[in-house]
This record gives structure tokens, sequence and C-alpha cells, in this order.
């Protein structure tokens, strides 16, 4: 699971520079490298930054759990 994550947050990353890139400048990174937003490697990409935003929704629970035990201590 340990690589996953790590995956997921690079991927989270990567998404994360992409958003602030095109919300600054109007330039889409991704899109640039990989041949344009309706490429096939361009949405694969996007594809999987989607996903890995979603499997990390289950660092959540981690952190509130976490939270929950510092509280009680």
């Amino acid at each position: 699971m340990k690589g996953l994550d790590s995956v997921a947050l690079i991927l989270l990353i990567v998404g994360g520079i992409n958003w602030l890139l095109v919300g600054l400048l109007q330039f889409d990174l991704v899109a640039s490298i990989f041949g344009g937003q309706d490429a096939l490697l361009a949405r694969i990409v996007y594809i999987l930054v989607g996903l890995s935003a979603l499997y990390s929704l289950k660092f959540l629970s981690l952190i509130n759990r976490d939270n929950a035990r510092r509280t009680t201590h």
C-alpha cells in the first residue's frame, strides 16, 4: 500500500501544480506535454489524477482517527 500511497500523492501534486498553472497563467501543462486536452495520454493523466484524489479520501479517516486519539489521551 505504501507504494500506491506514494503514487497517489505524486499524481495529486502534479494535478495541483497543473491547476495552479491553469489558474494563474491559463496554461495547462499536462495538455501541452501530451498533445492537448483531448489527447489520449492527457486524458489518461487527468483520469489518474482524479482517481488518486478519490483514493486519497481514505487519508481523511486516518487523520480524524489520529486527532481523536490525541484528544482522548
